[in-house]
């Protein structure tokens, strides 16, 4: 094996290895990034989980103006119920501070005062 043989060799594993390199730049430029500016399109958050039975939770999911209750298993994951979510601010006298707990908000999504 001599020097031409090797660098006919290199070539095409450096042609490989570019190409790669360039879809890897194109992917990350035009997809959804997990701490960029882009991931913050759609307002997901998990407002509380409560274990049922092991490997079984129902969980409360607030999306944009949406309330789902989802029940969680090792295998699938079924809505349960969907309520409009408007949030209420409640005031606390002691530090004027804004509050509001995971009852309040289910009650009245629930119609309860």
């Amino acid at each position: 094996m001599n020097f031409l043989d090797v660098i006919k060799t290199l070539i095409p594993l450096i042609l490989i290895l570019g190409g790669l390199f360039a879809v890897l730049l194109l992917v990350r430029k035009y997809s959804f990034s997990m701490n960029g500016k882009k991931a913050k399109l759609l307002s997901v958050e998990v407002v509380n989980n409560q274990l049922i039975l092991p490997k079984k939770y129902i969980s409360v999911v607030r999306i944009e103006d949406k309330l789902l209750v989802l029940g969680v298993s090792e295998n699938n994951i079924s809505l349960l119920k969907e309520y409009d979510y408007k949030p209420e601010i409640i005031i606390d006298d002691k530090n004027d501070q804004f509050k509001q707990t995971f009852v309040d908000v289910l009650k009245q999504n629930l119609g309860m005062k």
